[in-house]
Parts: C-alpha cells; sequence; structure tokens
C-alpha cells in the first residue's frame, strides 16, 4: 500500500540520458511511496508502450500511467492490447493516458490533428474491445475496421483510461468518458479551480459520479536544494518550450497578456532558437529567456524550502484537484520534499 497515494511523478522527466534509467526511477518512485508514476512519450528515446513495460515489470505497488500517447499513432487493436498486456502484467496498475498532442509537431510528421470526437469514438470501441466485444463492420472518424477484436477475456477489474484536457471541449469529455483527467502545468490558481469544477459538472451531465473521475494537478515542482542552473531550466526553460509549442492556448486558457507572448516570440534568441529550449537551451540563453516571461507566469509551481513547495502543494488540493505530480523532478530530488510533506 503507497503512503500518498495522492502525489505522483513523472518517470524520466524532460531528456534522460538514458532510458534505462526508468528502471531505477520507477524503483524510486515506489520506494518513496508516491501512488503514481506518469510516463510521456517522445519518439526518439521515450516510447511510451516500452516504458511502461519495463516501470510495471520492476515494481509492486505503484501505479502507472502514460500521460499521455495518442490514439492515432498505432492501430485501436495494437493500443487495446498494449492496455490489457500492462493490466495484467501490472496486476490492474495500469492506466491508459491519452492526449491531444502537440499540433505543429503532428503536421510536420504527418500525423492527422486530433479531434474530440474521434477520441470520444476511440474511447468507445477501446471499452468495448476490454470488456470482450467483438466488434464488427466498424466504419467511424477513426477509420474503416471489418473485425475488431482482442478474444475472450477474462478481466475482473476495468482497464482505466485517463485523458490529458486543456480547453473546455477536452475538458468536459474528460468528465464525460474518462476515469480520470489530467490538467497543464503552470495553471494559475482559477483555472485549476475552473478546470476541476468543468470536468466534474461533465461527469455528472453525463449521469456519472464526479468523484470517480480523478483530477490530477500536474504542478511543477522545483525546490531550492536543486542547483540554479538546473532550477532555470526546470522552470523558465519548460515554461519556455510550452509558450513555443502553444503558447496562444496557455495564455487564453490563463488570461495572460498575448502582447507578453507576442514579445516572447518576436525575440531574437526565441525566435531563432530550434528545438525547446529545455531540450538544448545554454544557461546563457535561459537567464536572456527568464527576463521575457513575467514572474506571474511561473509563479504556479512549487519553488523554495521543502516545506514552502509542501505549502503550494496542498494548496492544488485545497483547489479541489484529487491529486498532485510533482512535475519535472525525479523521484531523487523529490526526496526533501516528500519527507517535508510527510511531516506536516
Amino acid at each position: 500500500m503507497t503512503e500518498n497515494p495522492e502525489l505522483a511523478c513523472y518517470l524520466l522527466a524532460g531528456q534522460p540520458e538514458s532510458s534505462r534509467d526508468i528502471v531505477r526511477e520507477a524503483q524510486e518512485a515506489e520506494a518513496l511511496g508516491l501512488g503514481r508514476a506518469f510516463i510521456s512519450e517522445r519518439y526518439q528515446s521515450k516510447e511510451a508502450a516500452t516504458l511502461s513495460g519495463a516501470a510495471g515489470a520492476v515494481t509492486e505497488r505503484i501505479q502507472i500511467s502514460t500521460a499521455a500517447t495518442n490514439h492515432n499513432t498505432r492501430h485501436p487493436l495494437v493500443t487495446a492490447g498494449y492496455a490489457l498486456t500492462m493490466h495484467g502484467l501490472t496486476g490492474g496498475r495500469f492506466t491508459l493516458g491519452l492526449g491531444r498532442g502537440i499540433v505543429p509537431m503532428q503536421r510536420a510528421f504527418g500525423i492527422p490533428t486530433i479531434t474530440t470526437a474521434e477520441v470520444e469514438e476511440f474511447v468507445g470501441v477501446t471499452r468495448r474491445l476490454l470488456a470482450g466485444e467483438t466488434i464488427l463492420g466498424h466504419e467511424g472518424l477513426i477509420g474503416k475496421y471489418p473485425v475488431l477484436r482482442l478474444g475472450d477475456l477474462d478481466v475482473s477489474d476495468e482497464v482505466g483510461l485517463g485523458w490529458v484536457a486543456f480547453g473546455p471541449n477536452s475538458l468536459a469529455l474528460g468528465g464525460r468518458c474518462f476515469d480520470e483527467v489530467v490538467l497543464h502545468t503552470y495553471f494559475t490558481d482559477e483555472t485549476t479551480a475552473r478546470c476541476v469544477r468543468a470536468v466534474k459538472e461533465a461527469a455528472e451531465k453525463a449521469g456519472r459520479d464526479p468523484a470517480a473521475v480523478k483530477v490530477w494537478s500536474c504542478f511543477a515542482t522545483v525546490g531550492d536544494h536543486l542547483s540554479e542552473e538546473k532550477r532555470r531550466m526546470k522552470t523558465v526553460g519548460r515554461l519556455g518550450t510550452y509558450l513555443q509549442g502553444y503558447g496562444d492556448l496557455l495564455v487564453r486558457t490563463n488570461q495572460w497578456d498575448p502582447k507578453v507572448l507576442e514579445r516572447f516570440r518576436a525575440d531574437e534568441v526565441v525566435s531563432g532558437f530550434r528545438g525547446g529550449l529545455d531540450q538544448a537551451a545554454t544557461p546563457e540563453q535561459l537567464e536572456h529567456v527568464a527576463k521575457l516571461i513575467p514572474e506571474e507566469w511561473l509563479a504556479p509551481s512549487a519553488t523554495g524550502s521543502p516545506e514552502q513547495c509542501v505549502r503550494a502543494i496542498q494548496g492544488q488540493l485545497d483547489l479541489g484537484c484529487d491529486g498532485v505530480i510533482l512535475h519535472g523532478a525525479t523521484p531523487d530530488e523529490l526526496h526533501p520534499i516528500v519527507s517535508a510533506y510527510r511531516a506536516r
């Protein structure tokens, strides 16, 4: 039994030195008493199915979730089979977490842009497959499939499905048909509370128990026990990368000043940078970028001493979140903060 099921972390946060680090990190997260380990996906070194299997094989208690992979990068049968295999491997500890993905990157790779209606259809098909149904002649938004079938199944409990939500349509979808919803990093308190309400209200409107749909805050947690250079990469670099990739959506969601985003994008360092700032920016470049991002934009995070971080984490629970992902830190980096959380 985990000591703090309401706390979680990401495995291989940022750019790991090796994919194999997930073995050690998964075991450390479990030993730390975290309730869940999330796995993100970057194609070059963090393919979600491979990493999920590794994390599941070397742990016994901690829950494992993807947050997120995309439904349209694998055949529906492959994705459902992946979820079912993980369910068996982990003894029911796995949740398949989906997301829309980053539109500019999808366009560059020739991956179709994901719509709300497609995801809802995919979830319906996946739940039927995981329940052991045979689907004949499916023809819809996610494609045309003469036969979809996993086989005769003996699954006593359902495989969990999660969703990374941002805008109002995604939040409503999460409450309507998913088991849990992961919010985005650097949401203001007002935005976080509003998003929690949106998910719970959508669940209730769909005839579901709102309390049964778990909402996770994804909360940047970067204590001052880390070096200044590392802290800047995990805060300025990470938020800067979000602003590069989908700044309009984040600014609109938080009701921030769009003119600040315009100045950020027009800056010579930012406009001429190739790739994500959190992947390759030098300390000097990040120091420059820090001057372009208002302090209030970086404020929705857990920073400072372990005790200060704990107060900020508790604040997310007070806003209505069911759990908090301590984002951007490895399990080893979270030790002082989790210890302070238990001692509070």
